[in-house]
Parts: structure tokens; C-alpha cells; sequence
């Protein structure tokens, strides 16, 4: 051997810190639902199912199979919310410091109680003229609920550089200290619905460092619709998740988040599914395309903004992870089982097997008698 111990070391010096690339596995909400503060109570989760199911029954079954319709039906009773969102920018608006004070404290207080598994606030964003009004929401809203559990997360709006998730990062470390909570306790969001979020002026993207500076706290990209569209002067008739803007500016937060442990999530569609038969059918199919397609592109959670939206949230949610369910099964357990047939799969594709396999555990839409060896699905990440 011509390399010298010396040769070794130096390269294994080099290498020290460039690990391999990981994906974690951690359970991803496939949704979450945002409800204006003023209009949020702890009654609010049955509320959205309830009306969910009316809807269905009023208008007729929606446009899937009936093993799926049966499936969000029951759903619709278990766990119709899996992450909820109180609100107090957008859907909320300006309103005098009084009325916000009382909307965070009792929105801390509903949520004291059965929250969905996933749950937070978004405040106002972290710009000057609102920074102290968003603190103080977030203040108020954890002094009502305690202590958050496993699963609360802040949403920061309107992210715009590495100098908002560095602010993100200071107003959790102050409210961790205010609090008596352990540091790194609080988790957060950040929303992409900003041009300047997406590139830079140094024609750069910031993301990257955007979730360096976060410094672990970041749990999720949210991908604004409205605000980002609007901003690149997309008309409002044309505004929508498909729009060529918005997979251009979703395509570069996967590759900034590409083995980070941060996800991203699509924006929402605001068509809602109101009024007559035809026009509730017309909203239903619009958002079940809506959602089967940001899935078939790798993209796993979204907002839902109305009642309605939950039957095709989970409806196309699972008839995704159903009808792929037998196909990777099957070549997973080749590719466990050293069998060549028909795809020779490498890594990568069967740890991105496994993957799927777990999200449509997570959600309800496998069972562990489908994927046969959860085990192996396990081993292969």
C-alpha cells in the first residue's frame, strides 16, 4: 500500500465532519388547520368534524371510494385536526391590545386540555412596527396554557432573512427564561411567503441559513400562497398552489430542508367548500387534486382553512398512501430480501419506500397488518 499512516490520518482529518446525510423519521402532521383566534374555543375541533360530516351528509358522498369515504368518516370521529394553528395575523387582523390580550389567554386555556397532536399559535411577524405585539401573544397565550407538551410549535410569518430566525431564536430563549422552561423547549416554524426568503440580494437563496441560525428550533418551511403570489404580481384569479411561482419557489425549500430534519408544508387553497351540491362537489374536487398532487410531489402536510377541506384533506390523503401501499411493500421486502424482480432498487429508494410507509402509518391510512413487517420498514430507514 503506497498511503502512508500520515496520508490516513490527514484525510480522515478532513472528513471528520461531514457526516452522512440522515432523514429522520419523526411522525409529520399531514395538515394544519388554521382558525382565527376571535373564533376559537375549546369546542372548536368537534365543531370543524361535525360540520365536516354534515357536509357529506347533506351533499352527497365525496369523490372517492366508499372503503375511503369510511375511512375519513372515522377519521372525521378519532382525529380530525392533527395540528391546529390559533391565529393572530392574517386571519385575525389589527385589533386593539385589550381584545388580543383576552383572545391569547383564552386560547391558552382551551388548549390546557385534549389538544390535537399537534398545536401552536401563529403570531403577528417579528418586524418592527409587530414584534412587541407578537411577543406579548405569545407571552400571554403560554402563561394561560402551562408548560406546552411535545408537539407545540410558534408560526413566525413573513420570514424574510437569516435575521428572522435569529429573532425567532432570541424571543424563544426570553420566553424560555420567563417561563422557567428548559432551554430549547420552544420549537418553531417559519413562513416562505416572501420573493426575498426565496433568493437573495447576493442571488443566493437565505433558507440554508436560515435553518442553521435556528439553531434546532426549526420544525417546518410553511409555503404562503397568497402573500407570495401576490408579491410576485400573480393575479388573484390565477393565484394557486400549481401556479409555476409557487413549485418553483416549494422546489428550492425541499432542497434547502433535503436531510436537515426540518419539513415543509404547502399553503392552502381558498375555495371553500360552501353553498349548493354542485358547488361543494366543484370545491371538493379542486382541493382533493390539490392535495394528491403536492403529495405525488413529496410534499406532505398543507393548510386547510374550512371544515370542508378535512373530507378531501384525508380522503385524497389516504387514497395516496392506498393505492401505493402494495407496491412498496413488495419491493421493499425484495430489496430486504436481496430478490432482484423487476426493480433493482438501491438505498436511497428503498429507505424513501419505508418512509412512505411510515407517513400512511402515522396518518391512519395503513395499518400494521398492511405493511406486513413494520420491522423491517424500521430497518430499512
Amino acid at each position: 500500500m503506497a498511503l502512508t499512516d500520515r496520508d490516513l490520518a490527514e484525510l480522515r482529518a478532513r472528513v471528520e465532519h461531514a457526516g452522512p446525510v440522515t432523514v429522520p423519521v419523526a411522525r409529520q402532521p399531514s395538515h394544519t388547520v388554521y382558525v382565527p383566534a376571535s373564533a376559537f374555543t375549546a369546542a372548536t375541533v368537534g365543531e370543524w368534524a361535525n360540520e365536516a360530516r354534515a357536509l357529506v351528509r347533506d351533499h352527497g358522498r365525496p369523490p372517492f371510494p366508499d372503503d375511503i369515504v369510511e375511512m375519513v368518516l372515522a377519521k372525521l370521529v378519532t382525529t380530525p385536526i392533527e395540528d391546529l394553528r390559533v391565529d393572530f395575523e392574517d386571519g385575525y387582523g389589527r385589533r386593539p391590545d385589550a381584545e388580543e390580550d383576552a383572545h391569547a389567554t383564552a386560547a391558552g386555556t382551551a388548549l390546557r386540555t385534549d389538544p390535537p397532536p399537534f398545536f401552536g399559535l401563529r403570531c403577528k411577524s417579528l418586524e418592527p412596527a409587530l414584534v412587541l405585539r407578537a411577543a406579548r401573544t405569545v407571552d400571554l397565550f403560554l402563561t394561560a396554557l402551562g408548560p406546552p407538551p411535545p408537539g407545540f410549535v410558534i408560526t413566525f410569518p413573513k420570514a424574510t432573512s437569516v435575521a428572522s430566525a435569529e429573532a425567532a431564536v432570541l424571543l424563544c430563549h426570553q420566553l424560555e427564561h420567563a417561563h422557567g422552561l428548559a432551554d430549547g423547549t420552544l420549537q418553531f416554524e417559519l413562513q416562505v411567503e416572501t420573493p426575498q426568503a426565496i433568493l437573495g440580494p447576493d442571488g443566493r437563496s437565505p433558507l440554508p441559513e436560515m435553518i442553521v441560525a435556528a439553531q434546532g428550533r426549526l420544525t417546518g418551511l410553511h409555503y404562503g400562497t397568497y402573500d407570495y403570489s401576490t408579491a410576485l404580481g400573480v393575479a388573484p384569479s390565477y393565484q394557486s398552489l400549481e401556479h409555476p411561482v409557487a413549485d418553483h419557489a416549494k422546489s428550492v425549500m425541499q432542497v434547502a430542508v433535503a436531510g436537515t430534519g426540518v419539513d415543509i408544508a404547502d399553503g392552502s387553497t381558498n375555495v371553500i367548500p360552501a353553498g349548493t351540491s354542485e358547488e361543494v362537489h366543484r370545491a371538493w374536487a379542486l382541493h382533493a387534486r390539490l392535495v394528491r398532487r403536492s403529495l405525488e410531489r413529496g410534499i406532505y402536510q398543507g393548510w386547510d382553512l374550512h371544515p370542508g377541506h378535512l373530507v378531501t384533506r384525508w380522503g385524497a390523503t389516504f387514497e395516496f398512501y392506498r393505492d401505493g401501499v402494495d407496491e412498496a411493500v413488495r419491493r421493499l421486502g425484495h430489496y430486504l430480501g436481496r430478490r432482484v424482480r423487476g426493480h433493482l432498487d438501491e438505498p436511497a429508494t428503498a429507505r424513501a419506500m419505508a418512509r412512505f410507509l411510515l407517513r400512511g402509518l402515522h396518518c391512519g391510512a395503513l395499518r400494521p397488518g398492511d405493511v406486513r413487517h413494520p420491522v423491517d420498514v424500521l430497518e430499512a430507514l
